[in-house]
Order: C-alpha cells, then sequence, then structure tokens
C-alpha cells in the first residue's frame, strides 16, 4: 500500500441538511496516524462533518476520498468494504443496557465475521484488556463509571482491529482525571495499533495533548478557517476568532517551550 497517499482527503466538500448549509468548501487531508482534530466553537458543524466522514450523512457536494478512493461515488457494498476498517466511539458510548461488556464487544465480530464462538470470546477478552477493563467482561454499562463506559465504548469500537477510529466528543461527561487517562490511552493506542485517530472536540486539554492535525470549522461564515498542527496554530495564527478560541479568550497565551511553540 502506498503510504503516500492520504488515508482520508476532503475535497470541496459541502455538509448540511436538505438545503440548510452546515459547511461549505472543506478542503483537508488526514494521512496515516494522525491524530486528527476536528474543532470550532458549539455549533459549527463538528459532529455533522463527523457523520458524513463515516458514511452516516451524504455530503450535498464534493468528495471524500478514502485512500484516494471516492467514497460517496462507490456502491453500497463498495462503501461497506471502505468502512469495514473503521471504527467509531459515540459521545454517550452506545453501549446497549441490557447486555454485559463483553456481549458489547462481540456485537460487530458476530455480525460480521464467521470467526468461532470462542474465538469471539477470546478477542473480546483481548480489546477490553487493551483499554484497561481486563476481569469487567460480564459487568452491565449500568454497573461501571462513565469513564469505564467510554473505554468499554472503545473496546468495541477496536472489535475489528480497525485502521481509522473516529471519536465524538470523548471526554464529554468526563471529570478532568478521566478525560486525561483517555487521552493516554488514544496516544498509547495509536502507537501500539499504528492506527489513525479522528477526533471531535472544543477540548483544548485534549487538543494539544493528542493532536497533531486538524480542521477549524467557523460558524458564521460556514467553511473551515485554516487547518494543521494545533500547537502551530496557537502560536502562528492571527485570526481573531483561532486565537480567541485556542487560547481561551485570551489575546495571546503561547506557550514558552517545545512541540513548535513560541520560544
Amino acid at each position: 500500500m502506498n503510504t503516500s497517499t492520504p488515508i482520508i482527503e476532503a475535497r470541496d466538500l459541502t455538509v448540511g441538511y436538505g438545503s440548510y448549509v452546515v459547511q461549505k468548501d472543506l478542503n483537508f487531508t488526514i494521512n496515516r496516524q494522525d491524530v486528527f482534530i476536528i474543532m470550532g466553537p458549539s455549533g459549527c458543524g463538528k459532529s455533522t462533518l463527523l457523520r458524513v466522514l463515516v458514511g452516516l450523512l451524504q455530503p450535498t457536494k464534493g468528495q471524500v476520498l478514502y485512500r484516494g478512493q471516492d467514497f460517496w461515488a462507490g456502491t453500497e457494498s463498495e462503501r461497506q468494504k471502505l468502512l469495514s476498517g473503521v471504527g467509531l466511539l459515540f459521545q454517550s458510548g452506545a453501549l446497549w443496557s441490557s447486555m454485559t461488556l463483553s456481549e458489547n464487544v462481540a456485537l460487530p465480530l458476530q455480525r460480521y465475521t464467521k470467526i468461532s464462538s470462542a474465538e469471539i470470546r477470546e478477542q473480546t477478552s483481548l480489546k477490553l484488556a487493551l483499554v484497561g477493563l481486563a476481569g469487567f467482561e460480564d459487568y452491565y454499562p449500568s454497573e461501571i463509571s462513565g469513564g469505564m463506559r467510554k473505554r468499554a465504548g472503545l473496546a468495541r469500537a477496536l472489535a475489528m482491529d480497525p485502521e481509522i477510529v473516529f471519536f465524538d466528543e470523548p471526554s464529554a461527561g468526563l471529570d478532568p482525571v478521566s478525560a486525561a487517562l483517555l487521552d493516554e490511552l488514544i496516544l498509547e493506542l495509536k502507537e501500539n495499533m499504528g492506527m489513525t485517530v479522528v477526533v471531535v472536540t472544543h477540548d483544548l486539554d485534549s487538543i494539544f495533548t493528542i493532536g497533531n492535525n486538524s480542521v477549524f470549522l467557523d460558524a458564521a461564515t460556514h467553511t473551515m478557517i485554516t487547518g494543521g498542527d494545533p500547537h502551530v496554530l496557537r502560536c502562528d495564527q492571527t485570526h481573531p476568532d483561532i486565537v480567541r478560541f485556542l487560547n481561551r479568550g485570551k489575546t495571546d497565551s503561547c506557550p514558552t517551550s517545545s512541540k513548535g511553540y513560541r520560544s
């Protein structure tokens, strides 16, 4: 496989609902093993863009390319084949309350593979262990904390060993310590499994902890203002909306140390 080919690329992409345009003229590239942040103020269309990227909402116009292949120009079977390498963690975790954690993680394996029940049990235990939930296979979602439910949802997203994992507001509803632990877990899985990660968030701690590439969506103009490494954007951008967003409303609080910060 050509590793120089972007894993996902948006070309002149417009997303919305009917005649209502949420975002227009989006052009960005997600490279292999990026942690790509979709960011911007509330109501700018971050989750709508995510829905288009994962095949839940067809764009109004433009292209989404997966490894150079036009996702929405293909047949349903071709789209499903492209999505076989994709995992998705919803904001709430979206676990079935009537199923144990093991049963929740097993669902995609039961639906999309032909492996044996014994292999499914082995894989579900492995994925739960990867996210720090070894020994919790028989617990129900109501019996564990919110942070643990997020990790269980992540285990299910990892069930099929995806190449790309999408996160919709992963830190929503978590306390600062649990959110930081989830960020650490995302980075560990990215390094150990070679995954590409796409995250919708407005949490600045997460953005600067895990992100190395991004797109910034603007609610007023309904298009992207910029993109790139968030650390560089924080120090080098002059657009007032980006400066305020990345500096918590301050005009300039650029760090004075490493990772591309101002020195």
